[in-house]
Order: C-alpha cells, then structure tokens, then sequence
C-alpha cells in the first residue's frame, strides 16, 4: 500500500539524498511544514521566523519497507537530542520532528521513540506534531544531493550520512 510520512531533522538536502536510495521508497520531496505563512520562500524559512520547519515528505510501498523501518533510520541520521539543531543548521526550522497525519502513526512515533532511547545517553527532543501544511519547496532543492554531489557541503555533510546508511542498512538499499 501507498504511504507517505514526513519528517524533519534539520537540512532536508540532507535526509532526503539517504531516503531516496531505500527499496520501497518511491519519492522523497523536500518542503517546509506548518508555520504561519502561506507559501513561504527559503529565504523566509531561513529567517527562523515562520514556525516552519525543513521536512521531507516520503512516499512509500509499506509493503516493502514499514513506516516503523523509516523512523528507526530516521534515529540513525541524524541527532534527535538536540533541540532545534543540527550540526551548524540552528534554529526552529531545523528541528528534530515527526509530522504524524494519523492517530496510528502518532502512536507509532511515540512507540519508536520509546525503543530507541535507549541508544542515546542524552534525551530525545523529537517533536511529534500534527502535519497541518505541507509546501512543496522549490526545484532547486528536490534531489539536491544528486544534482550536486561535488559541492562541499554535500561532500562533508551528506556524504557521510549515505556511508552510514549503506553500512549499517545495506539490506533496506535498492540495488
């Protein structure tokens, strides 16, 4: 079945490049979510001001990969004990945050938090909160690590996190 889930855990350049190499996964679309400002820009995103935060919306087969699969990569990408930061991205558009669109998949996002605490020594600041917009961000962002991959940034920052994941989830990647 046809799912989507959308997440947050700072640049979305950044999560989107991993998600994009897992079987089932069919797209991953970079965007802002919530916030109070309709249609917003990068530019106003980047202002902190918004209430918006960087996600990706991933679009997926649940019977290849499950939604409990993704979130548990999703720990493992990046730091979800750090509030409203990641590496040199601050600010609340950055935050650490699971944006549920259903009761079950709240409770699944509380559920996984639960079990992977325990793999980190500090506490994590993940926010669950309820998908009320998604905006599409613009063209220049979609598959940004594949359009990329020589830009330093992609070179220091996502290079690493794709070693990770064909490392430690070499079975969940498409071949």
């Amino acid at each position: 079945m046809r799912k989507e889930l959308i997440l947050g855990g700072g640049c979305f350049w950044c999560i989107e490049a991993v998600f994009e190499r897992l079987n089932g996964v069919e797209d991953v679309i970079s965007g802002y979510a919530n916030g109070n400002l309709v249609n917003p820009t990068y530019r106003d995103i980047c202002s902190g001001t918004t209430g918006h935060v960087e996600v990706v919306k991933i679009i997926y087969d649940d019977k290849i990969i499950s939604t409990k699969e993704l979130l548990e990569i999703f720990f493992e990408l990046h730091d979800p004990t750090t509030l409203n930061r990641q590496g040199a991205d601050i600010g609340t558009q950055y935050r650490s945050t699971i944006l549920y669109q259903n009761i079950e998949d709240e409770e699944l996002a509380y559920s996984v938090i639960d079990k992977v605490q325990e793999n980190f020594d500090d506490e994590i600041v993940t926010i669950i909160e309820e998908l009320d917009r998604f905006y599409i961000a613009e063209d220049y962002h979609q598959d940004y690590y594949q359009n990329n991959s020589n830009q330093g940034y992609c070179m220091a920052v996502i290079s690493p996190k794709i070693a990770k994941l064909e490392d430690k989830f070499r079975d969940y990647i498409e071949d």
